[in-house]
């Protein structure tokens, strides 16, 4: 199964008022377009000034949502102030160690060359690579992102299933091929006459009903303008082609693939997680659109009917999705498949593939080779990480994440800042909640199925490196047991030796 959902996030700074936490998201959402570099900058150890300038930031996502939280809890005004608003929630269990490394010395004798930087990591390690919760098979990879070297390699170039971890290579893709600003549009045309409306799916699946409410109305308004005031409704997915079911077949982590869907397919009103899913989620927009239309005063005659628009049709309403780096925020922090097997399909049509899983398998590919990185041995065959004939190396996955820090991809930096953060956000806010060095400084994207337990991300070390990491492990047999050995090796990572 995919990465189970996790509890919405909380505030993980406890008790500041709401001035002092939203100065301090400023600071750290500011820089942590580079994965928490922000904790190092703080203490005086910037790791690369080009980076940050380079980076942003991105006014969506996760960091735009702490700033706006921070907003409204300050007593003196802001977005949504209430005086009588309830308390924040409890502070998490280490937040005080997280403020406390923002205000500390940290090491500065950084190893002096790289052979000494790996018998250090060596020696950290590999005890913890021995673990026997981690299956049978284990991989791991670690590089300094401003240099680029490899500080640490173990199986780095054998290839494994990387569950949810191939998102990184997905969204990495789809940024490559479109560009951050890049926005997935949803079209209704009018026949020449007006009397024939469709409604063309692009491909957005986090289109909801206040969109199509939207559509709706905008719609009503130019066929009336023609003096028309009943048509009739085609619906329109010809923009995607192959099967619609993923190879695991209906699953509640993901829909069936359609150019068209609201909400994902989801039957509840979950944003996020497992949930129940529509068979027929074009079928279903395109009959909650015509409910939309008959209230705004536009009769659908008997239904929607699948089809494409008539010869000389005109466009009468547009919705845009959030730009790209928005929807790959909320696919890496959320590990959501819907989006991710979207994503590889619009890869897949801005470079002339179709949109399928071959289709999107080989623009994804196509796209990663033009950032030089290994591929022997990798086969993309999803763009979500549920299939489990997806093979990827430590190399290749580490590699991306270093591709995102770096000063000459700033294209690429919503990959960064999308990653959970440890136990405060996404499929990390359950883990890293007790005691522990890597809660808030580490970021990382989690991967789960039977048997495999992957983790792939960013640290800053004691010496203020700014560190990708990638760690496979298959033939495991206690997930619990096979994550906390994860988390234990990334922690290793930050806590280094001082």
């Amino acid at each position: 199964m995919s990465d189970p959902a996790k509890r919405p996030s909380v505030n993980p700074f406890g008790k500041l008022s709401g001035a002092a936490l939203k100065d301090h998201l400023d600071l750290q959402n500011g820089l942590s377009n580079w994965q928490f570099t922000a904790v190092s900058a703080a203490l005086g150890l910037a790791l690369a000034a080009g980076v940050v300038l380079a980076a942003g930031p991105w006014d969506s996502g996760q960091r735009k949502a702490e700033q706006d939280w921070a907003a409204a809890r300050d007593g003196t005004g802001g977005a949504h102030h209430d005086p009588d608003a309830p308390a924040g929630p409890a502070p998490a269990p280490s937040a005080p160690a997280v403020l406390a490394a923002l205000g500390t010395a940290a090491d500065r004798s950084a190893p002096d060359t790289q052979a000494a930087a790996a018998a250090e990591l060596g020696s950290v390690l590999d005890p913890l690579l021995e673990d026997s919760a981690l299956g049978t098979r284990r991989s791991a990879v670690v590089i300094d992102t401003a240099t680029g070297g490899r500080l640490y390699g173990k199986g780095a170039d054998v290839p494994m299933t990387p569950a949810s971890t191939v998102k990184i290579a997905t969204t990495v893709a789809a940024l490559t091929a479109l560009g951050p600003d890049h926005r997935v549009p949803t079209t209704v045309l009018a026949s020449a006459d007006s009397r024939t409306v469709t409604l063309v799916g692009g491909g957005d699946p986090t289109l909801d009903r206040a969109a199509l409410r939207t559509l709706a109305a905008d719609t009503a308004r130019a066929v009336k303008a023609a003096g028309v005031h009943e048509v009739r409704l085609r619906y329109d997915t010809s923009g995607y082609s192959g099967p619609a079911l993923h190879p695991i077949g209906p699953n509640e982590n993901i829909a069936p693939l359609s150019a068209l869907m609201v909400n994902e397919g989801r039957l509840d009103d979950t944003a996020s997680g497992p949930a129940q899913r529509s068979t027929d989620p074009a079928r279903d927009a395109a009959d909650a659109f015509g409910e939309l239309l008959d209230q705004a005063g536009v009769d659908t005659r008997s239904g929607p009917a699948a089809g494409r628009a008539a010869a000389k049709s005109r466009p009468v309403a547009k919705h845009l999705s959030a730009p790209l780096s928005g929807l790959i925020e909320r696919a890496l922090t959320n590990s959501d498949n819907d989006i991710a097997e979207a994503l590889a399909r619009q890869t897949a049509l801005a470079t002339g593939e179709p949109a399928d899983f071959a289709g999107g398998r080989r623009a994804v590919t196509a796209q990663l080779k033009k950032l030089k990185l290994p591929l022997k041995g990798v086969a993309l065959t999803d763009g979500s990480g549920l299939d489990r004939h997806d093979k990827v190396t430590a190399a290749l996955l580490a590699g991306l994440l270093a591709r995102t820090a770096d000063p000459d991809h700033p294209e690429l930096r919503s990959v960064l800042s999308g990653l959970p953060v440890a136990g405060f956000s996404g499929t990390l806010s359950g883990r890293y909640t007790t005691k522990s060095g890597g809660t808030g400084l580490i970021r990382a994207k989690t991967g789960t199925l039977t048997g495999v337990n992957t983790l792939a991300g960013t640290v800053v070390d004691a010496h203020g490196r700014l560190l990708a990491f990638a760690f496979l492990a298959s033939g495991t047999t206690d997930p619990a047991a096979a994550q906390s050995a994860l988390d234990s090796l990334a922690t290793a990572l930050a806590a280094g030796k001082r």
